[in-house]
């Protein structure tokens, strides 16, 4: 059935308003509270614990309980659609609040990536630059092996034409240091 507040209760019943209020109050009559906090009164009710007013014939109130109802609907659908407003209000900046923490995260992973990139970039150049070190003391030590051999061979060559030039075993030691010295000589 319809609800109706205190002043129309007191109309549809007869009574005065602060009649209706003492009997809300002492709990001869029941009544609930409306979304904004105003005590409603279902119109059963005011039947039950008085009576409906006889000036307000069937054929008069009829109207005046549906358009009660008809407001209460209305009533009923506008909360409705508020809980509804309120409830994707949330869920909106819930989304919110979530893209906001994803963001950071990416800003996070984005500054990491940025420095693994840079320390990768350094240590791939200081390998690059240990490579060319090894290449350049490999090639010192070659050089330096080389020249060890080249002295070496002339010392030798030296100590046998000193020693015994007519000797014919030495002759032949020596044109094969000879030989070797002068592909010593070619390579260089």
């Amino acid at each position: 059935m319809a609800k109706v507040g205190a002043q129309r209760a007191a109309e549809l019943t007869g009574k005065s308003k602060s009649t209706i209020q003492r009997a809300m109050n002492s709990g001869k009559i029941s009544f609930e509270l409306d979304p904004n906090g105003r005590r409603v009164i279902d119109v059963s009710e005011l039947d039950r614990a008085f009576g409906l007013n006889q000036s307000s014939s069937p054929a008069s109130s009829g109207p005046s309980v549906e358009e009660e109802l008809e407001k209460a609907s209305t009533l009923l659908e506008m909360e409705r659609i508020k809980m509804r407003v309120k409830m994707l209000e949330d869920q909106l900046q819930a989304a919110e609040t979530q893209i906001d923490d994803l963001k950071a995260q990416r800003d996070q992973w984005q500054k990491q990536a940025s420095q693994v990139l840079i320390t990768s970039q350094y240590s791939q150049k200081q390998a690059e630059e240990l490579a060319e070190q090894l290449k350049e003391r490999e090639r010192r030590g070659r050089e330096r092996r080389e020249k060890m051999e080249k002295q070496k061979l002339e010392e030798r060559m030296n100590k046998l034409h000193a020693g015994n030039e007519n000797s014919e075993d030495n002759q032949s030691e020596s044109n094969a240091f000879s030989g070797l010295w002068k592909k010593v000589k070619g390579q260089s």
